[in-house]
């Protein structure tokens, strides 16, 4: 289903524009260079249209969150949300247009305290399973931008996807600190934030996959 293009789209972004990171000029190093600030920096990958984000930021006043997503389109959605919630969204909240095959150029090495990957886009066809982001090319990626101690989270409904993932997973030589196939009946699911994917597919019987891992 083609995605149907927002109404003023780029006008809507231009009046969030406080929320919204520009590309930098040399990788982020540290949460300093995002809102002036030494504290954790976490990094969702695909933010949709907010809510983790939001409820994130929310929960951890203490942080500085960076929610990326690589279509414009879609982050209207997301930066609108955090506007609107302004009395509750701390100030630490970011949002930036990009792809995650550019993430070495947003941020340096073992700058990221967390990474967040949320019902990504599961790639089913064999020919495309480099474009999956647990394909071992970006799980390398994203542990070399974490810091010594860093966790890498990740959400699916999808079980193909989630069993891929633990297969690259063990071809680089990492463990899962947790895994579970049914993430809202679990013990971990304490403090869990959904998506608005996770809302949906709950409420329709799906069962939520969760892994993390530490680097």
């Amino acid at each position: 289903m083609r995605m149907r293009i927002k109404k003023h789209g780029a006008e809507r972004l231009q009046a969030c524009d406080n929320l919204l990171l520009d590309r930098p000029a040399a990788p982020i190093s540290s949460s300093r260079e995002v809102i002036g600030e030494d504290l954790p920096l976490w990094l969702e990958i695909g933010c949709g249209k907010g809510d983790f984000a939001c409820g994130m930021a929310e929960r951890n006043p203490d942080v500085c969150f960076v929610a990326l997503e690589r279509i414009s389109n879609v982050m209207v959605n997301a930066v609108e949300k955090a506007a609107a919630r302004a009395e509750n969204r701390p100030d630490r909240l970011r949002f930036a247009i990009a792809d995650a095959a550019s993430l070495s150029e947003w941020f340096a090495p073992h700058s990221l305290d967390r990474i967040f990957l949320n019902f990504s886009d599961p790639w089913p066809k064999k020919g495309h399973t480099k474009r999956r982001l647990t394909y071992r090319a970006f799980l390398e990626t994203y542990f070399s931008l974490l810091k010594p101690g860093g966790k890498l989270a990740f959400k699916t409904d999808n079980a193909g996807l989630f069993d891929f993932t633990l297969e690259e997973l063990a071809a680089l030589g990492k463990t899962p600190d947790a895994v579970t196939r049914d993430l809202h009946n679990s013990p971990y699911n304490a403090g869990n934030v959904e998506t608005e994917y996770e809302k949906n597919f709950s409420q329709k019987g799906f069962p939520i996959h969760y892994l993390t891992v530490t680097v």
